[in-house]
């Protein structure tokens, strides 16, 4: 029974599976994006997003901490330099995962997993805060309508207006002009 295990061993030892995650952590802050299954990007984000909370405050020893997990001292750079500053306001949440579809050789889900703020489509179009919550204001609301029914009138004058000439400029047979 797997009573108390709170996290996947990826079918692993776990000298193999820190190496692994290590490396994938280490790819994904130098590339901000990575391509793999969905089991690795899961346990991937429970790995990275505590090492990116702790680069938030650059001190040294931040810096060892972080480098502890990862081992090796470019992407510990990269870190502090380029994705802490970017990353500093966001309360949590630093990575997304896309599932992609299931690989040809053996069916598994595949996913990109990536930095949030390092994907320029997504940050450029909901660049605004949106929220399922109607926002009504009175003012606005009851203007609105009152010009759509403005315009509605409006047009319906005018092609009834149209209608009119056409029926009193049409000739009859004899060319005199119709009369209501």
């Amino acid at each position: 029974m797997r009573h108390g295990k709170k996290f996947n061993h990826l079918g692993r030892k776990t000298a193999h599976r820190k190496a692994m995650l290590s490396n994938m952590a280490c790819s994904l802050i130098e590339h901000k994006s990575i391509n793999t299954t969905v089991a690795k990007a899961k346990a991937l984000r429970k790995y990275v997003e505590p090492i990116l909370t702790k680069s938030k405050t650059d001190s040294t020893h931040s810096r060892r901490v972080v480098f502890r997990y990862l081992q090796n001292k470019y992407s510990v750079t990269e870190l502090f330099r380029d994705i802490a500053p970017a990353i500093a306001n966001r309360p949590g949440g630093y990575t997304r995962i896309i599932r992609t579809g299931y690989r040809l050789g053996d069916n598994a889900e595949m996913c990109m997993i990536e930095l949030v703020d390092f994907n320029d489509i997504y940050t450029n179009e909901k660049a605004k805060k949106t929220t399922r919550r109607s926002r009504r204001s009175t003012g606005s609301a009851t203007s609105s309508t009152q010009e759509t029914a403005e315009e509605v009138t409006s047009s319906e004058e005018t092609v009834e207006a149209k209608s009119e000439e056409k029926t009193t400029d049409k000739p009859n047979d004899s060319g005199e002009s119709k009369e209501k």
